[in-house]
């Protein structure tokens, strides 16, 4: 049966939109879910869209998070190609836990000749997943 009041794709996009935002400016769940006024796990639900966000909670979601709501539906109306679907891939990757380390770690390093090494390394490493893949 499908409850037209159950989460969809764009809720889920919206719940990893909060987490990448949380993630980026060092917040816990805890910490939102005390500032919102519900239990973490309520945030969890949000973030992994199994929850819908009601309206009046996204705006206050928005204000804790100090963003404005309408970044939440950045790109959500067309197709995800170009630069709008290079932005909905680093949001996804930025949703989970080790892209927002790496993330973390590779803004900490200064030094551009490092940092474009690790960027060969990652290269490397991804294309010897790919022809694994391929065997």
């Amino acid at each position: 049966m499908n409850d037209e009041r159950s989460a969809n794709a764009i809720d889920k996009k919206i719940g990893q939109r909060v987490r990448t935002r949380r993630l980026e400016i060092g917040m816990s769940q805890e910490r939102l879910a005390e500032l919102l006024g519900v239990t973490f796990q309520q945030v969890q639900k949000y973030e992994k869209g199994v929850n819908r966000i009601a309206a009046s909670r996204l705006h206050d979601i928005a204000g804790a998070l100090d963003m404005p709501v309408a970044r939440f539906f950045e790109g959500l109306g067309g197709a995800a190609g170009g630069a709008e679907g290079r932005q909905e891939l680093v949001e996804d990757v930025l949703a989970t836990p080790e892209g927002a380390q790496l993330m973390q770690l590779f803004a900490s390093i200064k030094n551009l000749k490092i940092r474009r090494r690790v960027i060969e390394l990652v290269k490397a490493l991804a294309e010897e997943a790919a022809e694994g893949k391929r065997s």
